[in-house]
């Protein structure tokens, strides 16, 4: 009985092992998240059975382990140098040149070249295929133990994958960086500001926050993720290339980074720099240039290494997203949930391909962790399209007429007393009538994620909150023609496109219709997991908080917020308002739900219609799936306009292409089964 019980577990433990590998690495799913979901609820009941046959690399043991005192140390068998940067184009070919005059060779040399991401390097220890320790680089000698930290990131295998024509190294040691996406680092911080916590700077120092967390369960709860790069010692196996290596790896079960330009001249590697610098926004994680290493293992044995650096490798940086300038002064913005959040008005400066006069400054523990005063001389940074925040301050630069900054006592906008409640960064202006937060909270209910009230702008939501007519988001709903017409710069044409913008938006899912309310704590991924579970909306109002809590993803915070904004008879009679107005909330019929179960998409380009988030909500609620990157298990490209290299390679693939209005069709159900019968 006991050895078919271990024979059960070691199978769902194969499995699950199997389907990670080909989630994650391969990014050719072959069951649905539901399936996987099953998988894994009956190897977690089986082990909670029989716990003596838990093993360490289980799935199961990614939740964490109870808190360490303190990291050890451990050193590195092979150091983890750093690089030399170059900063333009005559330093990557003086980098190659020097290389060709090293080797005493006037031969053209193969580089591989990878995005530099701009994350965490570590290490991950295996032994004979099972992941055994992990460690932060550290001095490139030695590094700080994070073994139980690394265990719950999903894109680490803790087991090899094993194949009949591929051995397992008796020991391998591998590097990789550790990151968070963009989209997940924006929903960190949303999720830090509303609970009142100290907001992250970047996503490089949340994630290096995050692996170096004494309690794993912490680490366990923050969207990391890997791309495997290189390694330390390794035995039983020889390699002749770096970019055979790569390839190694990512057949061992290792995440790659897929837009890697393998065994090419310099001037091909340039082009490449080229190709990443146009699009590194488009990435949905941070890069800071690329990473050039001679590709010829023996080459780079005979290169060798300086003091700090490797002779056969080096960094070619992307222009800086940091730059220096002067706060002119400091002002505080309130918003919808009340937050004071202080704003630094700064003399204006070129900032990643763009005129930054702004820059947040979170919160007023943050101002006093810096010492920041109006008139300091401060380095700002922009990352993509991440707020401008302030860095630090150059207290060489100072003067002494600098002014130190206080939060104000009372709220700017209405003059209520602010609060700061114990445990929270947060200030708050507690006035729910407070004009700056009902016209924070109508901007956010207007937004393209939740209603899309198309040409509602923040001019025109100040003005209406400003002269009295609206006083909550339901009176988008009431308010007439006539009225909006009087306004100041507005007449009969644009006041007839705005009502019949609010006459569209009054049919809406049941996931953005939730994310509309504004309840705290629910962004527009929680709010897509409420609508999943729960279906309609009088369900969601009724369920209880164990309900809630039962829900994946859902804890005590979202649960109680979720309960409380719910129970508050004034939120329900708004609700009661909308739906009087004629709002109405869709849902999709049973047939439609699993319609694309088994397809994976792939957006590019800028759509109009709906965010990408948007997109991404619609195409998992009928059961597909959305991947970054295509190959040729990708079933479907939604492109948008300015769809980039994507585009090419879905057609090399021959991936069927969507426009968006096509997009739109499959997505809501017209004409679905004959577009599907079309194209498959």
């Amino acid at each position: 009985m006991n050895k078919d019980i271990r024979k059960m577990a070691a199978e769902l433990r194969e499995a699950i092992h199997r389907h990670n590998y080909l989630y994650y690495v391969l990014d050719e799913p072959e069951v649905s998240d539901a399936e996987y979901d099953r998988l894994m609820q009956e190897l977690i009941a089986l082990e909670s059975a029989y716990p003596e046959f838990v093993v360490p690399d289980s799935p199961t043991q990614r939740v964490g382990a109870p808190p360490l005192e303190k990291f050890e140390t451990i050193a590195h068998t092979v150091p983890m140098l750093s690089l030399e940067n170059a900063f333009a184009e005559e330093e990557a070919l003086a980098f190659d040149k020097r290389v060709q005059r090293f080797l005493k060779t006037d031969s053209p040399l193969l580089y591989t070249a990878e995005p530099k991401m701009d994350g965490v390097a570590v290490e991950i220890t295996y032994e004979n295929g099972r992941l055994v320790e992990a460690s932060t680089r550290g001095d490139g000698y030695t590094g700080e133990l994070i073994t139980p930290n690394i265990r719950t990131i999903k894109t680490v295998p803790l087991a090899l994958i094993s194949t009949p024509s591929m051995a397992i190294p008796s020991r391998l040691e591998v590097r990789g960086e550790v990151f968070i996406p963009l989209d997940a680092f924006k929903q960190l911080n949303k999720e830090r500001l509303d609970n009142g916590e100290a907001l992250f700077a970047n996503p490089r120092n949340a994630a290096a926050g995050s692996l170096r967390q004494l309690d794993s369960r912490i680490t366990a709860n923050r969207p990391l993720e890997i791309f495997c790069y290189g390694v330390g010692t390794v035995t039983d196996l020889e390699f002749t290339s770096h970019w055979k290596i790569l390839q190694r790896l990512k057949a061992l079960g290792f995440r790659v980074n897929p837009h890697i330009k393998p065994r090419a001249g310099i001037r091909d590697i340039l082009v490449y720099y080229r190709g990443l610098l146009d699009k590194r926004h488009e990435f949905p994680y941070e890069m800071d240039g690329i990473v050039i290493k001679v590709d010829d293992l023996a080459l780079q044995k005979k290169l060798g290494e300086k003091a700090r650096s490797p002779r056969w490798a080096m960094a070619y940086k992307f222009p800086a997203t940091q730059e220096t300038t002067r706060i002119l002064k400091i002002n505080v913005q309130v918003g919808r949930t009340g937050v004071l959040t202080p704003v630094a008005h700064l003399e204006p400066v070129h900032v990643g391909g763009v005129t930054v006069s702004r820059a947040t400054l979170h919160n007023e523990d943050e101002i006093k962790k810096k010492d920041i005063r109006v008139g300091d001389t401060v380095l700002i940074q922009r990352a993509g399209d991440v707020i401008p925040e302030v860095v630090k301050i150059i207290t060489t630069r100072r003067t002494g007429v600098e002014q130190p900054f206080k939060m104000p006592a009372t709220c700017q906008v209405c003059n209520s007393k602010v609060f700061r409640l114990e445990g929270e960064a947060a200030c708050r202006c507690v006035n729910a009538s407070c004009p700056a937060q009902l016209k924070e909270r109508i901007k956010h209910f207007a937004s393209k994620s939740a209603f899309d009230i198309d040409g509602l702008g923040d001019n025109l939501v100040g003005r209406l909150v400003d002269k009295g007519l609206l006083k909550s988001y339901v009176d988008l709903f009431l308010i007439d023609k006539a009225t909006i017409a009087g306004l100041e710069r507005m007449g009969e044409k644009s006041a007839q496109n705005l009502m019949d913008a609010i006459a569209k938006s009054k049919k809406i899912s049941l996931d953005r219709f939730v994310y509309a309310l504004g309840i705290r704590h629910v962004g527009e991924h929680i709010a897509h997991v409420l609508a999943r579970r729960f279906k309609s909306l009088s369900a969601l109002m009724s369920a209880a908080t164990d309900e809630l809590m039962a829900v994946d993803e859902i804890g005590p915070r979202v649960s109680e917020s979720v309960r409380a904004f719910f129970e508050n008879l004034e939120n329900q009679g708004n609700i009661k308002r909308m739906l009087k107005a004629g709002v109405t909330i869709e849902t999709r019929e049973a047939a439609t739900k699993e319609a694309l179960s088994g397809k994976t998409f792939v957006l590019t380009g800028a759509l109009e219609s709906m965010t990408r988030s948007q997109a991404t909500d619609r195409i998992e609620a009928m059961g597909g799936r959305v991947s970054s990157s295509v190959s040729r298990k990708t079933t479907y490209m939604v492109a948008g306009k300015d769809p980039g290299s994507k585009l090419d390679k879905a057609k090399e693939l021959g991936v069927g292409i969507l426009n968006e209005k096509e997009f739109i069709e499959i997505s809501s159900g017209e004409r679905l089964w004959q577009r599907l019968g079309r194209m498959s």
